[in-house]
């Protein structure tokens, strides 16, 4: 396990609350990793970007609040942007960057945090399965110089083939509850959360794809299944890593989607976010390229690297 006793506490000036100064070994190790990840980008011609931190609409998901900042809203996630970029020719993009969720705390959550976000035009989503598992193992061997990494005393074997399995499956296998049922009683995220996600990632990368439809307000539905959503999220000893889809492409689809979970918003008493209204602008126009992206939390990724207990263990 990571080394804490090095690491300081120091009152902040303006709450008198407390946070943790990381060892420094995990500060290198971070941006150790950061730099073998944007090697890897680099090398296959995609462009590292920046776009704004303060926004005034994010996209209305069900359940991630934004945090204010002055009659806008700090980015839960420079997704939207990024697609911009996209509808204006840019093929392979991608971006380090703080994104903030409001109320997220815990030992692998924090309201400020890290993302990895990237997307590549004329690929789906298995084939971004398959460039973020090089993207991942070849980084992390580089750090670790090992084929294995430990993490909370887990074994991981980056030269294994991931386990790819989907919810479906993972329903199946892990709980009594078929998974549209559980989605219909409301009990699919606290089964996903106790059954399955402790389940997931033992001794090798595992993928988890195909997500009900309704779980997936941004991505495309599958074309083998319209119940199912183009949509797979990645684990590494049940700690969930990223997140990604075969993005939606339909313009009015999309805004339809945006409104069905603006209302869904109001009846639960969640903040009015503004308007996306570059993006609006593309899915007005169709002009969103086929392609796929996903979001990365660098910060677990860190933790996972460190074998530490807790994500402020290698953030500051």
């Amino acid at each position: 396990m990571t080394d804490c006793k090095h690491s300081k506490t120091v009152p902040e000036a303006d709450s008198g609350t407390v946070f943790y100064v990381p060892p420094q070994k995990n500060l290198q190790l971070r941006a150790a990793l950061k730099k073998y990840m944007r090697e890897f980008f680099d090398a296959r011609d995609f462009l590292e970007v920046e776009t704004p931190v303060r926004i005034a609409g994010p996209a209305p998901e069900e359940y991630i609040d934004c945090i204010p900042s002055d009659g806008k809203f700090l980015r839960p996630s420079p997704e939207l942007e990024m697609k911009v970029l996209l509808a204006n020719g840019y093929e392979k993009i991608y971006q380090f960057g703080p994104c903030f969720r409001a109320d997220e705390h815990g030992w692998k959550h924090r309201e400020e945090f890290t993302m990895l976000e990237y997307y590549m035009q004329n690929c789906n989503y298995r084939e971004l399965m398959d460039f973020t598992s090089s993207m991942i193992t070849e980084s992390l061997q580089k750090l670790l110089q090992s084929s294995t990494l430990k993490f909370h005393e887990q074994t991981i074997d980056l030269s294994l083939p991931p386990e790819v399995i989907t919810v479906e499956e993972a329903f199946k296998r892990y709980t009594d509850m078929d998974m549209f049922e559980a989605d219909r009683r409301d009990c699919f995220d606290e089964l996903m959360v106790m059954n399955i996600e402790p389940q997931l990632g033992k001794g090798r990368l595992t993928y988890l794809t195909d997500y009900p439809a309704s779980r997936a307000s941004l991505a495309q539905l599958s074309k083998n299944n319209s119940q199912v959503a183009e949509r797979w999220e990645l684990y590494i000893a049940g700690v969930e890593l990223a997140n990604a889809y075969g993005e939606l492409t339909d313009g009015a689809e999309q805004l339809a989607r945006f409104e069905a979970s603006r209302e869904f918003r109001r009846r639960r008493g969640a903040a009015e976010y503004g308007a996306p209204e570059a993006f609006n602008d593309v899915l007005r126009r169709n002009a969103l390229p086929v392609c796929s992206g996903s979001a990365l939390g660098f910060d677990r990724l860190v933790m996972i690297a460190a074998d530490a207990e807790d994500i402020s263990e290698v953030l500051f």
